[in-house]
């Protein structure tokens, strides 16, 4: 059945075919007769990768296999998401050991995005704590993990789906005490400081910063630091210790519709970055929070993602390595120059990573959200050129635009993925949108989904028409 598809950015938008399946045979009716086809989990990835002519929804496909309480190894099929898992295993004193922004994404989206948090420097990517999964691949099934079947282990964490369709994964949890974080939060009143500040609080397991990328002058890239660290249950207040491990309270609010795009200009967004730096009164504020407000603020409001109206949002985010600071200070003034500002910028440091495909490097990463408008790829092409001139690259889970002659640039390992690709996929049945664009895949022998105009997404990202 043809129906509309897009993932959180709501850009691009595509008519195509989409199916799910709840059990293997299921799965394998529909590989033995499509041809074209890509993975999907909850949508939750930003632009193209989980888009093409066919999608397959893993969401039905969700049993928790094992939790082993005791020692934190946890086992599910890849339909399962993180806030369903959160459920089980809070309670009984563990966490997940990497998380994104948003808990609403599922395993199989974890693994092929190789989805990073705070505490990267500390803990690495999701990638680093799987001892094991099973893909579905042209030459059938295959487990494989850190110590078997390496390479393609190495090729499906963060190879987007490329390799096969992810089934079944396992990994570590992390042993918590209380449900808690043990929050510090500290105003920097430039760019400077607040990479100065990520410095100084290196030891910190959590850390994350709010950038107003609007300002100028003394006040460049003035921030808001955000450190963490699971509470003890001798540090919660009185009221708390008698259920240290208690999930949290469900309150959730929605945007019911898409903002219209008036509503977000420089002036809205100034108004926005001044609130929000203004709202920590005191230099640092200590305090203890759930986890939900910690990890996951924008969960609390669901359907966020129509505030940046119908025509959607691309959100970019890209890393650079630690001695490119000066990177980062010319791509955050290119930013301010133009007024493009985002209400969420967000800086984090990630540590070293051995990988072949993902995206985190040792470095500062920066994500920005940017609105769909007039001039935008243009714009966002002169930041992939300072991306690589000082040796960046840009998150693939993240992308609806890039152009493929960046990415084969910025990624140094990326003929040997290519390589190991082909041989899971030797018939290019896993592609998608994104695969295409970036040549990863070879040209399509049926027509591309087309958007939501009567142009064809080929068209769009290879000709910037927005």
């Amino acid at each position: 059945m043809q129906k509309r598809l897009a993932n959180w950015g709501n850009y691009p938008v595509v008519s195509c075919e989409e199916r799910s399946f709840s059990r293997e045979d299921q799965l394998q009716e529909i590989l033995d007769t499509q041809t074209s086809l890509i993975a999907r989990g909850n949508g939750r990835c930003y632009g193209d990768a989980s888009l093409g002519d066919y999608s397959i929804s893993t969401l039905k496909y969700d049993k928790v296999l094992s939790f082993n309480t005791a020692e934190g190894i946890f086992e599910c099929q890849s339909g399962v998401t993180l806030d369903q898992i959160l459920e089980i295993i809070v309670p009984k004193g563990w966490f997940l050991p990497v998380t994104p922004g948003t808990k609403f994404i599922t395993v199989g989206g974890a693994v092929a995005s190789d989805v990073h948090g705070k505490n990267h420097h500390v803990d690495g990517a999701f990638s680093s704590h799987i001892t094991e999964m099973e893909v579905i691949t042209s030459l059938g099934p295959i487990t494989c993990g850190p110590d078997r079947e390496t390479d393609l282990f190495q090729a499906t964490c963060g190879g987007m789906g490329l390799t096969g369709i992810i089934t079944r994964v396992k990994f570590r949890l992390k042993k918590v005490s209380t449900s808690y974080i043990r929050q510090r939060q500290i105003k920097a009143r430039n760019l400077e400081e607040v990479i100065r500040l990520f410095e100084e609080n290196k030891h910190y397991t959590y850390s994350v910063a709010w950038i107003d990328c609007l300002q100028k002058g003394e006040s460049f890239g003035r921030s808001i630091l955000i450190l963490g660290e699971h509470a003890t249950p001798e540090e919660l207040p009185a009221e708390q210790r008698n259920a240290p491990l208690q999930l949290p309270a469900k309150k959730k609010l929605t945007l019911p519709f898409n903002l219209p795009s008036f509503v977000l200009n420089k002036l809205t967004v100034k108004a926005f970055n001044w609130l929000y730096y203004a709202k920590n009164t005191a230099r640092e504020i200590n305090n203890v929070v759930s986890y939900e407000p910690f990890f996951y603020p924008l969960d609390a409001f669901l359907h966020w993602n129509r505030g940046y109206g119908k025509a959607g949002f691309v959100q970019y985010q890209f890393v650079l390595p630690l001695d490119q600071k000066e990177g980062l200070v010319a791509i955050l003034q290119r930013i301010s120059d133009k007024g493009w500002g985002s209400f969420l910028a967000v800086l984090k440091v990630f540590g070293h990573q051995d990988s072949l495909i993902s995206f985190p490097m040792e470095g500062y990463t920066l994500a920005l959200d940017f609105p769909v408008r007039k001039g935008l790829f243009p714009f966002l092409d002169e930041l992939d050129a300072l991306v690589l001139q000082y040796g960046g690259r840009i998150y693939l889970s993240k992308d609806a635009r890039m152009k493929q002659e960046v990415f084969w640039q910025s990624y140094p390992h990326i003929q040997r993925f290519a390589d190991i690709v082909k041989h899971y996929n030797s018939n290019a049945q896993f592609r998608s949108l994104q695969s295409d664009r970036l040549l990863l895949t070879p040209a399509q022998s049926t027509h591309p989904p087309r958007h939501e105009s009567t142009q064809t997404i080929i068209h769009l990202f290879r000709h910037h028409d927005f």
